[in-house]
């Protein structure tokens, strides 16, 4: 029986510190998982890309593709299906969100707000600050991990969308100002880069740390991403070997 190789792929950033982090985060799946081939490849930006990811494991290898991303829109539901489509041996893993665990790691960062003066308060507005996406199945898996956060805080919290979908993140911060004092973003975006940058901007009091940076990954991410790929070798890889 051949293990099957975990390949991460990511959304793919220009930012530096965005790919040490991610980097870094499947540095630990591989620790985690001493006996399987761990890779990293991406959709977009940077290389290799899925297909040169491929042909770079060994022919005909069993392969579990783990979309490094926060929703299922069009690079799971378009972009990856196609990249696997013609690899028989090659399975693709679900989307890292929604996930309560995702929420865990959200509430954290808000509660780092809390270590000077001006931190997070009680009465604080809550908006999550996500990508957006051209493709409404990925903008509402953003929708239900915002309920999950609010179910972990106790606390009412609204989507901000960055780009493709509305409200805007600008938008969702002015409303919410309406009814508080202060509105804090929660980033809900895999690393440093653009749409940190983009979201630092979107009018919030304060704003988390993306769910990746300088510090060792999350626990809860490491387990997500180690869970994405057992639970597919549990149902259709092992069919295969």
């Amino acid at each position: 029986m051949t293990t099957p190789a975990l390949l991460a792929i990511s959304h793919g950033t220009a930012s530096l510190a965005g790919q040490d982090a991610v980097r870094r985060l499947v540095d630990a799946v591989a620790v985690r998982l001493p006996d399987v081939t761990v890779r990293l490849g991406h959709v977009d930006v940077q290389d290799p890309d899925v297909e040169a990811s491929l042909a770079a494991l060994p022919a005909g290898s069993p392969v579990v593709v783990v979309p490094l991303l926060l929703s299922a829109g069009y690079h799971v539901h378009v972009d990856l299906t196609e990249a696997t489509a013609a690899h028989p041996e090659v399975h693709l893993a679900a989307a890292l969100g929604p996930d309560p665990r995702l929420a865990r790691v959200l509430a954290r960062r808000l509660g780092e707000l809390r270590a000077d003066a001006s931190g997070a308060r009680a009465a604080d507005a809550v908006v999550l600050a996500v990508a957006g996406s051209s493709d409404e199945r990925a903008n509402e898996d953003c929708r239900r991990e915002a309920s999950m956060l609010a179910e972990q805080l106790g606390r009412p919290v609204v989507v901000g969308f960055l780009a493709a979908a509305e409200p805007r993140l600008h938008t969702a911060v002015e409303a919410a100002r309406a009814a508080h004092d202060r509105v804090l973003v929660s980033s809900y975006l895999l690393a440093p880069g653009y749409f940190q940058d983009l979201a630092a901007k979107g009018g919030g009091d304060l704003i988390t740390r993306p769910l990746l940076d300088a510090d060792d990954p999350a626990p809860e991410l490491v387990d997500l991403v180690v869970d994405r790929y057992l639970d597919c070798i549990d149902g259709p890889v092992a069919s295969t070997l």
